[in-house]
């Protein structure tokens, strides 16, 4: 039984039985004598609990029936007995709560979480919650804060998000309503005004990006966060796409560039057997198709409907990579190829 648990008991036993000796709490709860004072001291110090020692019954209950004196009889019992319940009525432990073991790994998360939180705009909201949760944990709350900082994060090529933008688009996802929007085309550099019905918040390589209804061009459209000039909330419902209509539509290709409703190609990569030992343990897609070569080299085949992210992550592997199958997506990349040899050609 770990300490939370006993906290439930102790109160438990005291609203039932009115008063506890101390003896008694030893034996139902099967800890020292130090363990179970360190408890009842916690009780009251850190969560309130109105527990105090009644010398007149020799044990522990909660401090409003104190007043009810020595009585004789059933009917003292009786009284006994209906003070002790109102003195529980009038305190209860916090509705939820956690195990050691199961508050470190909140923490933990929540220094993972800490990661992806442009400006703390998650932070802001969950700190009061991380102190409670630290406070839970009594004298092991320095070891807590020493775990989260053994806990990091390192990301590259972060785009921040501001942090207005980021929480109107979640509070308006929760609530089922519209958003406009000032967005910034980076492609042709121009820019629009757009009205959508938010659908899916995506994190995805230290970017977020929203997946939402685009009401001017009538379809799904994925948008990055840090390219909003402006959003502002709107009172209309928004409108809702189902879960697996969306994955269907944004997620088949592959990376960000999923392309909604664009044919679904595939490109095959060989990778030769030095790159090998490294990529045969990374997952590119979640539909792709692996095999080794009887020489060493390893074959991965993954759908994409854009070309642009899958030959980016293809040219960062140099000459470690030969790519077959499509063949707008090899001309590309040859192309890009003999560019990037060319600058260096002096």
């Amino acid at each position: 039984m770990d300490r939370t648990e006993r906290f439930y008991k102790i109160e438990l036993l005291l609203k039932s039985r009115g008063s506890v000796s101390f003896a008694a709490l030893i034996g139902e709860l099967g800890v020292s004598p130090a363990t179970l004072k360190r408890d009842l001291q916690y009780l009251r110090d850190r969560l309130a609990a109105p527990i105090v020692y009644s010398a007149f019954d020799n044990g522990y209950r909660m401090a409003a029936a104190i007043g009810a004196g020595p009585s004789s009889g059933a009917a003292g019992a009786a009284g006994a007995a209906g003070s002790a319940g109102a003195a529980a009525q009038r305190h209860e432990l916090p509705g939820l709560w956690f195990s050691e073991n199961e508050i470190h790994a909140l923490l933990t998360m929540h220094q993972l979480l800490a990661g992806l939180d442009d400006d703390g705009v998650l932070a802001r909201h969950l700190q009061p919650l991380m102190e409670k949760l630290q406070g839970m944990l009594g004298t092991d709350a320095a070891q807590a804060r020493t775990l989260m900082r053994r806990v990091k994060v390192i990301g590259t090529a972060r785009r921040r998000v501001p942090s207005r933008h980021f929480e109107l688009l979640g509070a308006a996802l929760l609530q089922r309503k519209r958003v406009w929007l000032r967005y910034f085309k980076r492609t042709d550099r121009s820019h629009s005004e757009r009205e959508v019905s938010p659908q899916r918040l995506v994190n995805y390589r230290n970017t977020w990006y929203l997946d939402a209804w685009c009401h001017a061009s009538d379809g799904l459209r994925r948008f990055a966060l840090d390219a909003m000039v402006e959003a502002r909330p709107l009172d209309t419902k928004a409108k809702n796409v189902a879960l697996r209509d969306l994955e269907t539509a944004l997620d088949a290709g592959y990376g960000i560039y999923g392309g909604a409703g664009a044919k679904v190609k595939w490109a095959t990569l060989v990778f030769n057997a030095d790159a090998a030992q490294w990529v045969a343990n990374e997952e590119w897609h979640a539909e792709q198709k692996p095999r080794w070569l009887p020489d060493g080299r390893y074959e991965l085949q993954v759908p994409f409907s854009d070309p642009t992210e899958l030959a980016m992550d293809i040219l960062r592997h140099g000459d470690s990579v030969v790519v077959t199958g499509d063949k707008p997506l090899v001309a590309l990349i040859a192309t890009r190829l003999r560019s990037a040899a060319a600058r260096y050609a002096g």
